[in-house]
């Protein structure tokens, strides 16, 4: 199954503060994740319902996935030291 993959504004912004290579890197991630969603590490995070994380290296992509619409919003890219408080 694909699904969709759309940024939300704070996603983007945080994509722009990442140096080009791991920019690259999450990029080719993301896509991936649109191709072969069943091949990737995704996990669904605590106390949540809808929200997930995507592993990549040492950075973390927090989605939620709408599956009604087959879309992925992309939260946040943050580091691992930052992406799960608050």
């Amino acid at each position: 199954m694909k699904v969709r993959l759309e940024m939300t504004r704070p996603a983007l912004k945080d994509l722009a503060r990442l140096d080009r290579i791991t920019r690259e890197r999450v990029v080719a991630a993301l896509e991936r994740l649109t191709q072969h969603p069943e091949t990737v590490d995704l996990k669904k995070l605590e106390g949540t319902t809808d929200i997930w994380r995507y592993r990549v290296g040492d950075w973390r992509v927090i989605l939620r996935f709408d599956r009604e619409k087959g879309i992925l919003y992309v939260l946040h890219v943050k580091h691992r030291r930052e992406a799960y408080r608050g």
